[in-house]
């Protein structure tokens, strides 16, 4: 029976605990859980449409590299991908045709692959069966990535970066509608 007491007296003691720290919890944390609440409803994204994407320097597949903030003044779109990402595959096509044909001799545009930690000769086998020709990035362990999405969640991606270096649009999968709605944007950013 004094056992019983005992653990009875301690559940009650924790509880009023967990609510003086509900009641304690200040208006940052409150609000820092709705945020991350929000990230898993958004497809897992750590960024959001407005924020300024964050910088990053990988290497091209040739060795040489890329620095996002030096691409300030043109519309950047990065696409995460990897070779073992089916949804990946199936995109690529259409960005090859629809997005990087149109615009890849546009001074203004800038469009890259940034694949998810695979070895540049994966990556270079790959693109060339499926006859993808805009630039690849090798993001080799992933950091890159984990500064837009959870590290563990899933690609395909598209960020699209208006020429202020703000993110305007973020995709996840291959969706013909927002993949047309993305393709529709990348238009009238370059027109203005």
């Amino acid at each position: 029976m004094k056992k019983l007491t005992f653990l009875a007296t301690a559940l009650m003691l924790l509880a009023a605990c967990n609510n003086a720290n509900k009641k304690n919890e200040t208006p940052q944390a409150a609000e820092q859980t709705t945020q991350q609440d929000t990230i898993v409803y958004e497809h897992e994204y750590l960024v959001k449409v407005g924020d300024i994407a964050p910088d990053f320097t990988l290497q091209y597949t040739d060795g040489t590299e890329f620095t996002l903030s030096e691409q300030r003044g043109k519309v950047v779109m990065l696409q995460f991908t990897a070779s073992w990402c089916g949804i990946c595959r199936s995109e690529m096509p259409h960005i090859e045709s629809r997005i990087w044909q149109p615009h890849k001799d546009d001074a203004d545009f800038v469009l890259v692959g940034v694949d998810r930690e695979e070895p540049r000769d994966v990556v270079e086998e790959y693109t060339a069966k499926l006859g993808t020709t805009y630039p690849m990035l090798l993001d080799e362990q992933g950091d890159v990535f984990a500064s837009y999405a959870l590290r563990k969640s899933g690609i395909t991606r598209n960020v699209l970066i208006d020429r202020d270096g703000r993110i305007v649009k973020l995709t996840r999968r291959f969706v013909e509608p927002e993949f047309n709605d993305l393709v529709a944007t990348i238009d009238s950013l370059l027109s203005k």
